[in-house]
């Protein structure tokens, strides 16, 4: 083959916000496929806050990203070539084929998509790994009960949105928390909550705790927790007794490096972190969604048809261009995007 590739890779591991010289560009020449495998020319990859940690060289749930390898991630494309039975040119599928133009996979690490059921763009998102992530964690650790108050950080982002309209479902008073006025309009009119804070309005935790307790009179029964900082900090001392909290990120600590270990500190850690757990019996659980992929079948059984219904709404930015992915990646961790981030390739 004469076609080439672009893949975009760790150039060197970023101090704080990720910046244009952590990044290379390289061309190389289109990968060859082994038995069962795919080559696929990607038409959409996504980004997502998890690649931060990527970054570093620290002890996490997986290994760091090497200088000199590409960004990894999850992608959509069509099969070019195949060595794969169940696979054949023309086919649309996912895989973790990274930040790159085209990917080669094994044919059991890929998934064939139905473009004609749902945009191939769903399988990044709403109907993706966030989607996925938001279904699990509200309904494995939530634990919802009609009548109950949910609250949801990042209320916007795919994950945030999945989980507030799963909420209003199941009968919660659900009240997000995002990031402008303009996210916080987009979460009760496209999605359905009841209320919604702009945490940018309040210079401190305890500010944003007064506007919390005036949408959250009977407390706070759910936390889906996205953000950490300053927004937990707001949160934790209004959760209910026996209230639980589904730990899926921490965005606000990420470009601290080393899973945070050089963040500073909000005021609520320590001792007093812990007692707010110990006297109102919290459940705390943390999750990293790979290794509840066996639960995958039942969450498209279950949103899929309520997606295709209208009953799911979905809102996905789109930048084009792979020179542009790292822009793009830095706006998503300050919070610019207004949904589900995606770099169109082609």
């Amino acid at each position: 083959m004469t076609e080439k590739m672009q893949r975009m890779v760790l150039a060197s591991r970023p101090t704080g916000m990720p910046q244009d010289e952590n990044f290379r560009l390289e061309t190389d020449d289109l990968p060859e496929i082994g038995p069962n495998e795919v080559l696929v020319r990607t038409h959409y990859m996504s980004l997502d806050p998890y690649m931060r940690g990527r970054m570093d060289d620290a002890k996490s749930y997986a290994a760091p990203v090497p200088i000199g390898g590409t960004m990894e991630g999850g992608a959509v494309g069509e099969v070019i070539t195949s060595n794969h039975p169940k696979f054949a040119p023309g086919d649309f599928v996912f895989g973790m084929f990274g930040w790159a133009t085209h990917g080669v996979a094994k044919g059991q690490d890929i998934q064939k998509l139905d473009p004609t059921l749902a945009p191939i763009t769903t399988a990044l998102g709403v109907l993706g790994m966030p989607g996925f992530t938001g279904w699990f964690g509200l309904m494995e650790y939530g634990r919802p009960k009609a009548g109950e108050t949910l609250v949801v950080a990042a209320a916007n982002g795919p994950v945030g949105s999945m989980v507030g309209q799963l909420g209003k479902i199941h009968g919660l008073r659900v009240v997000g928390i995002a990031g402008g006025a303009e996210k916080c309009k987009t979460a009760t009119e496209t999605y359905g909550f009841d209320a919604c804070i702009d945490h940018r309005a309040y210079e401190t935790a305890r500010d944003l705790r007064h506007a919390l307790k005036e949408v959250c009179p009977d407390g706070i029964d759910i936390y889906f927790e996205n953000v950490g900082g300053k927004v937990l900090d707001a949160v934790l001392p209004m959760m209910n007794p026996h209230g639980r909290i589904p730990l899926c990120g921490m965005i606000a600590w990420y470009n601290a490096g080393g899973l945070g270990a050089d963040a500073a500190m909000e005021a609520l850690t320590g001792p007093r972190l812990w007692r707010t757990i110990l006297v109102n019996f919290l459940s705390v659980n943390g999750f990293i969604i790979s290794n509840h992929f066996d639960r995958y079948g039942d969450f498209l059984r279950e949103i899929a048809p309520q997606l295709a219904a209208g009953k799911i709404a979905y809102t996905e930015d789109i930048a084009e261009g792979l020179e542009n992915a790292p822009a793009a990646f830095r706006a998503l961790l300050s919070g610019g995007n207004k949904g589900k981030q995606i770099v169109k390739l082609i």
